[in-house]
C-alpha cells in the first residue's frame, strides 16, 4: 500500500532458538528466519550484488512493544535484510543496473506500534516505509516464526516494489485515476507473487477482475509471465515510461504481441486456475 489518500513471557533467545539460524552479518546479507534461501534468491543477490541503497534510516519507535522484539529477534540487522530484499525486486522488475531504474537515495523504515500492515511514502529518491508491530504480534500466533519471517518478508517485496517501479504515463495519478493505482498495487502484488511472497493458491483471490487491484492484479500479472514470458514483468513495469498514454492493452501488446488483450488473457486466465468453465 502507497501512504496517501501469548509473547510477553516468551524471551528474545527462545525466539531466536526456534528459527534455528545462523547469526546475520552485514557482509553476507543473510536473511534471519527459518526459511531456507531459494535458487531465486540466490541468482537475484548474485545479479545485484553490487546494489545498496545508498542510506537506510532504521528506526524502531515502538521498542517497548511485543512486535519490536519479535522482529530484532529475527532480524538483527534489518540494513542487511532490507538490501537483500530489494535485490530481488530489481531482479524482478529490471534486467540490469543500466535500465531506466527511478533514483532511490534514501530509505527511512520504521517500525510503529499502529494498525495496519505497513505503507510507503515520499519519493524523488526519498522514501519512506512503516512496518506495523502490531501486525508482526498477530502474525506471531501461535509462536510461529516462519510464518513472521515469510510475512515480513512478503511485506517488504510489495513495499519495496512501490519504491523502485515506473509509473504510467498520461492517465493521472495514484490517487486520481484507478488505473493508475491499480498498475501501482497490482504490480507490487505481482512482484510479491514471483518472488513466493504468498502461499501460492490459499492466497489466491477467487473471481473478481484485473482491475480489483493487489492479489487479483498481482497474481494474474504473475500468471502472464509464467505462461507467456518469462521477462514479463521487466517489459510490463517498463511500459509505463514507453507508452505516451498508458492502457490495459497496449500495454499487454506491446510485450506480447498485437494478438493479445487484457480481456481474452483475464478469460483464459480464470479458465486455466479453474475459477469459471469454459
Amino acid at each position: 500500500m502507497k501512504l496517501t489518500n501469548v509473547l510477553a513471557t516468551l524471551s528474545v533467545a527462545t525466539i531466536i532458538a526456534s528459527c534455528g539460524t545462523t547469526k546475520l552479518t552485514a557482509d553476507n546479507g543473510s536473511i534471519a528466519g527459518g526459511l531456507k534461501e531459494t535458487k531465486k534468491q540466490q541468482v537475484a543477490a548474485k545479479r545485484w550484488k553490487n546494489f545498496l541503497i545508498p542510506k537506510i534510516l532504521f528506526e524502531d519507535k515502538a521498542p517497548q512493544s511485543q512486535g519490536s522484539k519479535i522482529y530484532h529477534a529475527l532480524i538483527p540487522n534489518p540494513t542487511a535484510y532490507i538490501n537483500k530484499v530489494a535485490r530481488e525486486v530489481l531482479n524482478t522488475l529490471y534486467y540490469s543496473e543500466k535500465d531506466s531504474i527511478p533514483a532511490f537515495n534514501v530509505l527511512h523504515y520504521t517500525l510503529e506500534d499502529v494498525d495496519g500492515v505497513s505503507a510507503k511514502g515520499g519519493g524523488n529518491g526519498n522514501v519512506s516505509i512503516f512496518y506495523s508491530t502490531r501486525h508482526i504480534q498477530k502474525s506471531f500466533a501461535n509462536n510461529d516464526t516462519a510464518r513472521v519471517d515469510f510475512e515480513t518478508r512478503g511485506v517488504l517485496l510489495h513495499e519495496l516494489t512501490h519504491a523502485f517501479q515506473l509509473e504510467p504515463h498520461g492517465i493521472g495519478s495514484y490517487g486520481t485515476n484507478k488505473t493508475n493505482w491499480c498498475f501501482i498495487e497490482g504490480m507490487a502484488d505481482a512482484v510479491r507473487v514471483a518472488n513466493d511472497g504468498f502461499h501460492g493458491e490459499k492466497d489466491r483471490p477467487k473471481g473478481g477482475s484485473y482491475k480489483n487491484g493487489y492479489r487479483y492484479t498481482g497474481y494474474f500479472l504473475a500468471w502472464i509471465q509464467q505462461t507467456k514470458d518469462p521477462n514479463f514483468l521487466r517489459k510490463f513495469n517498463r511500459t509505463a515510461i514507453e507508452l505516451e498514454t498508458w492502457s490495459w492493452d497496449a500495454a499487454i501488446q506491446k510485450c506480447l504481441g498485437k494478438q493479445y488483450t487484457i480481456d481474452a488473457l483475464w478469460h483464459e486466465y480464470q479458465i486455466a486456475m479453474g475459477d469459471i468453465k469454459q
